[in-house]
């Protein structure tokens, strides 16, 4: 039975208006979706995972038909958020605890270890290390979080970030509410009655390709320093472009076309997507949507 959860049920309201023509977990990334980045980061012996479903679910199972034996869909007619996501699956998991992770935030968690460090009767948070008052969350001795939503449990050491992973204890997963936050309906009670919230430590790059357009182009630019080692592009093997076309800092899916003349800069194209150059900090659905970086707001002088 499955051991693991990918958090994917959402509006992605943050990276509309990509999210009109697909739910955000399959928002292509570099040559995967998010999904499947999130699912390859649990790794082998934590699949398949529990999905949970809501917005376009029919487009969600057109379009994971390739990889739907990594998962199970659990389809929310109404969002019961985190909490209530991972109840709502309670019946498919294994006996133990538990690794839940959101689909559109990348970060390389040890879900080995990750699970081996959650208290049976708490939460273990996957976290980055920061400077004591800094982050949402405070850390105390032993990594214990004594900081969270602006409350204080104990003396703070360092701050941190969560990076949108955890374990939950098969006690606390037996309990948990019908509907809610994993952070204020489950995480913050526990800590303010003293149960075990811990942190685990993760150590590497924390990608955040959801959190809006800008940075989902910005997450690209990463994966390109990453995948190509410098400021090249990527062109899936069907791929085409025309003779006159030039790339800089592209991302191209599979069966993306481009044409016209000129340079296309900072371009992320999906697959099937169909375009003239030149162009420039945009993103091309497979609909042909051209959705350009938003603009900075301008200051009042």
């Amino acid at each position: 039975m499955p051991r693991s959860m990918v958090l994917a049920a959402g509006y992605g309201t943050r990276l509309r208006p990509l999210t009109d023509e697909r739910p955000k977990p399959l928002v292509p990334f570099g040559e995967a979706t998010l999904l499947e980045h999130a699912l390859a980061r649990l790794g082998h012996e934590f699949l398949p995972a529990v999905v949970n479903v809501h917005h376009l679910p029919a487009v969600f199972v057109e379009l994971t038909r390739p990889f739907a034996h990594l998962f199970e869909v659990v389809v929310e007619p109404d969002l019961r958020g985190t909490a209530g996501g991972v109840a709502g699956a309670r019946a498919r998991f294994d006996a133990g605890p538990i690794a839940v992770t959101n689909a559109d935030v990348l970060a390389p968690v040890d879900i080995t270890r990750l699970l081996r460090e959650t208290p049976d009767d708490g939460l273990c948070l996957a976290v980055t290390p920061r400077a004591r008052g800094e982050g949402p969350l405070g850390l105390g001795a032993g990594g214990r979080v004594v900081r969270l939503r602006g409350e204080r449990f104990g003396e703070e050491l360092e701050g941190a970030d969560y990076v949108c992973s955890l374990g939950i204890g098969e006690r606390v997963l037996r309990s948990l509410p019908e509907r809610g936050c994993l952070i204020g309906d489950v995480a913050l009670p526990l800590a303010r009655r003293g149960a075990p919230v811990v942190s685990f430590r993760i150590e590497g790059e924390l990608v955040a390709p959801g959190d809006g357009v800008a940075a989902y182009l910005d997450a690209h630019a990463t994966w390109l320093r990453e995948r190509m080692g410098g400021f090249g592009s990527y062109v899936a093997p069907d791929g085409k472009l025309g003779a006159d076309v030039e790339l800089s800092s592209c991302v191209i899916g599979q069966g993306a076309e481009v044409s016209g003349q000129g340079t296309c800069d900072r371009v992320v194209a999906w697959p099937g997507a169909r375009f003239a150059a030149p162009l420039a900090d945009a993103v091309v659905t497979s609909s042909g949507r051209i959705v350009p970086r938003p603009s900075l707001p301008r200051t009042a002088k």
